[in-house]
């Protein structure tokens, strides 16, 4: 490239082979799924032996597996405006180091309101590393390839949780609960260490912020080595047509605005039933199993298939590309709502048991998690990291109200059965969600460039 010219930074990226710089990128920010996975979870594995070691209640377990969900919805609120104003880097590494020390210190908590105190911090960390990960990640993607690739990341989240799964049955019977957050505390520690020094800022965040352009050059040459310094820089940007009524609102004001809040509120409503399920199912799922009469050893590997089978994430962009994407998410909850309670009519049989447990994990996961992708196609460009930021933290009241419904189903002394049967509503109701959003809102029109100049 000839020195002096106009650079569009996306169209850089796309017309440019993927570096290797770029895979150590999407490398770290799936390291940090795959942690967040693990610690979210772990909560949940380790919560048959807080029953045994502290004499306590399961009903009393309810504000311990909640904490973190509670930190993780204020976390996602917040993150976004401090993000977009300091740069993505640092506060994504400052995040990752939050969850791993309070995770590794709250495995040194002598009772239930100290270990409720160390996992509501969790959660904030958790809740701002999630998004910024996604947000580095996808600034540093062709644009042919971001959808794949967004989907191969966030099957992070669900191998986490099942590797927590997984290291649980083997950890906590040689070296006690706490082994695992020790565990859970001291791998994201050292994964923010090493981002420190291999994660670079966002390109594009730095261009929209006015940042040197040197140290845009600095970064955009570990792709390609040869770039010659421009004279200037561009975001090519593609961005949905907003409304006519809703011309120059953005971001709340869009989002609550007459033309979008029917279709807000459906994607609320859709995400938070989506994590009543997911949550519900890796918090009480091994308890659950242990009352039903499988061994705890086992419980704790039959519960691990659920997250495991959320590798299936990386086909669904391939249908949401080629057919209507709310109608194929749609489809996702009623057969999730089928699984689930499938689910709860397996518990006499173990080989069938692990099956639907494995293929109600893949279809749960692999819908819940094209949830942030469809948002994103839903708003334009003024409205959508708003859009996106509210629909995760929104719906993380599910992830609050989970264990506190399983303890309350558990209290009125209901069945394996009927739990699951309960449980498989909240798929039911997401997908009616969806289904009245794609009634009020059809799919827009195609989307058309927008440039923004530093």
């Amino acid at each position: 490239m000839e020195q002096g010219k106009v650079l569009d930074v996306q169209q850089f990226i796309d017309e440019n082979r993927f570096s290797r710089f770029q895979g150590v990128v999407f490398l770290l920010a799936f390291l940090v799924i795959l942690v967040d996975g693990f610690d979210t979870a772990a909560i949940g594995y380790i919560a048959p032996s807080l029953v045994k070691e502290w004499g306590i209640s399961k009903p009393e377990l309810a504000p311990v597996l909640s904490a973190a969900l509670a930190g993780l919805g204020l976390g996602a609120v917040l993150i976004g405006p401090i993000a977009d104003r300091l740069g993505r880097k640092y506060l994504l590494c400052g995040m990752v180091f939050l969850f791993g020390v309070a995770t590794l210190i709250s495995s040194t908590a002598a009772d239930l309101s100290e270990l409720v105190k160390w996992r509501f911090l969790t959660g904030l960390g958790l809740g701002g590393a999630m998004p910024l990960a996604v947000t580095l990640s996808n600034e540093f993607a062709p644009s042919k390839r971001r959808g794949f690739l967004t989907s191969a990341m966030f099957t992070g989240f669900p191998l986490g949780a099942a590797l927590g799964g997984f290291l649980s049955a083997w950890m906590i019977p040689q070296w006690g609960w706490r082994s695992v957050l020790e565990l859970g505390g001291v791998l994201p520690i050292v994964l923010s260490l090493v981002m420190v020094f291999l994660l670079p800022e966002s390109v594009r965040h730095m261009v929209a912020r006015g940042a040197d352009p040197r140290r845009i050059c600095g970064v955009l040459r570990k792709i390609v080595p040869t770039l010659e310094e421009p004279r200037a820089f561009v975001l090519g940007e593609q961005q949905r047509r907003v409304h006519a009524e809703d011309q120059g609102k953005s971001g709340v004001a869009l989002i609550l605005s007459r033309s979008y809040l029917v279709g807000s509120a459906m994607l609320w409503l859709a995400y938070g039933m989506g994590i009543v399920i997911f949550y519900a199912l890796i918090n009480w799922m091994p308890i659950l199993l242990k009352d039903a009469g499988i061994d705890p050893k086992s419980s704790l590997l039959v519960t691990s298939l659920f997250p495991l089978g959320g590798v299936g994430a990386l086909l669904l962009g391939v249908l949401m590309d080629r057919f209507n994407a709310t109608r194929v998410v749609m489809l996702g909850y009623v057969a999730t709502a089928v699984c689930v309670y499938l689910i709860g009519q397996a518990v006499g049989n173990i080989g069938w048991l692990v099956a639907i447990v494995f293929v109600g994990g893949a279809v749960m996961n692999t819908t819940q998690t094209s949830m942030p992708a469809l948002a994103a196609n839903f708003y334009p460009t003024a409205g959508r990291a708003t859009g996106v930021a509210w629909m995760m933290a929104i719906g993380r009241v599910g992830a609050v109200a989970a264990p506190f419904l399983v303890a309350e189903l558990q209290r009125r002394q209901f069945g394996f059965d009927q739990i699951f049967a309960v449980l498989a509503i909240p798929g039911a109701v997401a997908a009616l969600a969806l289904f009245v959003k794609h009634n009020y809102h059809p799919e827009q029109a195609e989307p058309e460039l927008e440039l923004r100049r530093t």
